[in-house]
C-alpha cells in the first residue's frame, strides 16, 4: 500500500506539473474581483487531479461501473469547460442534471420514484453548495480530507462501502492538491472541476453507504457545508438575491474577508467542526443512538447563528448586503 501510494502521490505531482504549464500558457487563472477573497492572480482548475483520480479507483474495481464513469466525465468535463469560460447556468444544470440521474439510475431499485425525485433535488443541491464553499485556499482540501477519512472509518465498520483503490487515488490527490493550496498563497484553486467531481463521489459514496447500512444520517458528513449553505441561501431570499449570481456572503467569506481569520484558520474550523460531527454520526450508528448525531448538529447551527448575528447583525443578513 505504502508503494501504491508513493507511486500515485508521485504522478500527481507530474499532472499538475504539466497542468500549471498548460494553465499559464493558456490563461486558465482566477483574476481577483470584488467578490473574491485573494488578491492575487492564481492558476484554476488545480483540482483536475480529483476526477483522475476517481476514474483511477473506479477502473480498479469489479465490475467497473461504467454509467458512474460516464456521469463523472460529464460533470467533470462540463465543470472544467465552465473554468475555462462561464457557460449558462441553466446548460450547466441541466447537463448537470443528466449526470446525477445517471448516477442515481444505479440505485433505482432500492428507491420509489418519489424517493429518486427527492435524492436528485437533495444531490443537486450538495453539488452546487459544495462547489459555492470553495472560496478560500484549503477549505475544499481539508474539508474533504476528513470527509473521506470519515468514510475510510466507516469502512472498517461496514467493508463494502468504499474500496481501497478509490481511497488510496482520490486521498493521495488530495494530499498533493493540499500541498499546493493549504498555504497563505496558493499556487493553484481546485476550481469547479475539482470541487463538483469531490461533491459528485461523496453523494454516490454517501448514498451507497445509506444503503448498505440502513442508516440516513451518514448525510450529516456534510453537515457543517450544509448549515453555511442553507443559512445563506436563507438569508439571500430575505434579501431578494439572484440565487444563481456569484457572491461572497457566506460565514466563511466574511470571517476570511472582513473579520481578519486566516484563510487556513477558517478552513481549519470547518474542517475540525466536521471532524467532530462525523465522530458523533459514526458512534451513534455504532451505539443504535440515533439522537448522539442530532445533538452536536443542532449545537453546531445555534453556535453558527449566535456568531453570525453577533459578527455581522440582523441588518446585513436578512435586510441588505454589500461587497464594499
Amino acid at each position: 500500500m505504502l508503494l501504491r501510494y508513493s507511486i500515485l502521490i508521485l504522478f500527481w505531482v507530474g499532472i499538475e506539473w504539466l497542468y500549471f504549464k498548460i494553465a499559464r500558457y493558456y490563461a486558465i487563472v482566477d483574476k481577483p474581483n470584488a467578490r473574491s477573497s485573494h488578491h492575487l492572480v492564481t492558476i484554476r482548475g488545480g483540482g483536475i487531479i480529483f476526477p483522475i483520480a476517481i476514474l483511477v479507483g473506479i477502473f480498479n474495481e469489479q465490475p467497473i461501473k461504467w454509467l458512474l464513469i460516464l456521469a463523472l466525465l460529464l460533470i467533470s468535463v462540463l465543470s472544467f469547460i465552465d473554468d475555462i469560460r462561464n457557460l449558462d447556468s441553466k446548460l450547466r444544470l441541466l447537463l448537470q442534471s443528466i449526470a446525477v440521474a445517471s448516477m442515481l439510475y444505479l440505485f433505482s431499485a432500492q428507491f420509489s420514484m418519489m424517493g429518486i425525485i427527492l435524492l436528485f433535488i437533495l444531490i443537486t443541491g450538495v453539488i452546487n453548495a459544495y462547489n459555492f464553499m470553495d472560496g478560500i485556499n484549503g477549505i475544499t482540501v481539508l474539508y474533504s480530507i476528513v470527509t473521506l477519512g470519515s468514510m475510510y472509518w466507516v469502512k472498517q465498520i461496514v467493508p463494502s462501502v468504499l474500496s481501497d483503490q478509490l481511497f488510496i487515488a482520490l486521498s493521495s490527490s488530495l494530499l498533493v492538491f493540499g500541498f499546493f493550496n493549504v498555504r497563505k498563497k496558493a499556487a493553484c484553486f481546485s476550481g469547479d472541476v475539482g470541487s463538483v467531481s469531490l461533491a459528485f463521489i461523496f453523494c454516490f459514496l454517501l448514498l451507497k453507504i445509506t444503503i448498505s447500512t440502513n442508516f440516513s444520517w451518514w448525510i450529516l458528513f456534510l453537515g457543517i457545508y450544509g448549515i453555511d449553505s442553507v443559512f445563506t441561501i436563507t438569508c439571500r431570499i430575505f434579501r431578494k438575491e439572484p440565487l444563481m449570481q456569484a457572491h461572497r456572503s457566506h460565514f466563511y467569506q466574511y470571517l476570511a474577508n472582513e473579520a481578519g481569520w486566516t484563510h487556513i484558520q477558517v478552513s481549519l474550523l470547518f474542517a475540525v467542526a466536521q471532524l467532530i460531527l462525523n465522530m458523533f454520526v459514526v458512534y451513534s450508528f455504532t451505539s443504535k443512538q440515533i439522537w448522539l448525531a442530532l445533538i452536536p448538529l443542532f449545537a453546531f447551527l445555534t453556535i453558527y447563528i449566535i456568531f453570525r448575528l453577533r459578527f455581522e447583525g440582523a441588518q446585513r443578513l436578512f435586510v441588505r448586503y454589500t461587497t464594499g
